[in-house]
């Protein structure tokens, strides 16, 4: 197997692990959090599935960006919770149940909604797409149900191995990712230098933070539900984005670069407001 062949594998394989990691601290109450919140769940999804990607739709009309970073705007805004948010969501002081609910049910609701936005979406444009709801559900299944429903089934079943292996394979997980990532960064950053110029940068910058108020502002009176709900609006799924991108016909390499630009902004853009919500759950000194 070349190296080409196995960093996508190494990619796959090291979120897969997180998130079994987080399905072997989930309890039943997280993946029905949601479920008993109707108006939780029905505010996180009029953020994430209709404010955000109208803003995204907002941006690409009005702007007058690179055709190629407001298709990745817009396909970001319509893929789900990334996989590996909910940890970050933790150490903000986010509600976990709310994080791991919300990663679950994005995620399967997305198999339905990504495809049906980008069509809808499209139309506004004058353009016909069509995005097999086979493509988006492959990707969540290997990156978000499968792993998270065995993590879940394994501390069903061993509860005690669940708790001693569930801090060491997540460490692992995250380390491999760490250094899958590395070759490919390295591998695009040409493409990805490339797609920041014209003011893509700022534009990126000013949908995250409009991401980010949407969600604080629709995450109600619980400040760890905002939180959570905030960061889940401004940070989406690459990889969904990207498998959208190549059913639409758009695998040109700016598009695909594009995708990564905005995604690792809004990992940076959105350090700030983590750090802003974990000094106000901090413990004042008496």
């Amino acid at each position: 197997m070349s190296l080409k062949q196995l960093i996508p594998l190494l990619l796959q394989l090291s979120i897969g692990l997180v998130v079994f990691c987080l399905g072997l601290r989930a309890n039943t109450g997280d993946l029905t959090y949601l479920l008993r919140r109707p108006s939780l769940l029905l505010r996180s999804l009029l953020a994430m599935l209709v404010v955000v990607p109208l803003v995204a739709v907002g941006a690409a009309a009005g702007l007058h960006l690179k055709p190629e970073l407001e298709t990745a705007l817009i396909l970001l805004a319509v893929s789900p919770v990334p996989p590996i948010l909910p940890g970050k969501e933790a150490k903000a002081g986010g509600n976990v149940s709310y994080a791991v609910g919300l990663l679950a049910w994005s995620a399967t609701i997305a198999i339905v909604s990504a495809p049906f936005s980008v069509e809808c979406i499209a139309r506004l444009f004058g353009v016909d797409v069509h995005v097999p709801m086979a493509v988006v559900a492959k990707i969540i299944a290997i990156s978000v149900l499968g792993p998270l429903v065995l993590g879940f089934a394994v501390k069903r079943m061993a509860p005690a191995f669940a708790a001693k292996a569930a801090k060491p394979l997540s460490t692992t997980g995250t380390l491999v990712l760490v250094v899958a990532i590395v070759p490919v960064l390295a591998s695009t950053w040409r493409s990805i230098l490339a797609a920041a110029g014209d003011y893509s940068i700022l534009a990126i910058v000013l949908f995250t933070l409009v991401s980010l108020l949407v969600g604080h502002v629709l995450g109600g009176p619980d400040a760890d539900d905002r939180t959570v709900l905030a960061l889940s609006t401004a940070s989406r799924h690459p990889g969904v984005a990207l498998a959208i991108a190549g059913a639409i016909g758009s695998t040109l390499p700016s598009v695909s670069a594009s995708i990564m630009l905005a995604f690792l902004v809004a990992s940076v853009v959105t350090g700030p407001y983590v750090k802003w919500r974990r000094r106000a759950i901090a413990p004042r000194p008496s």
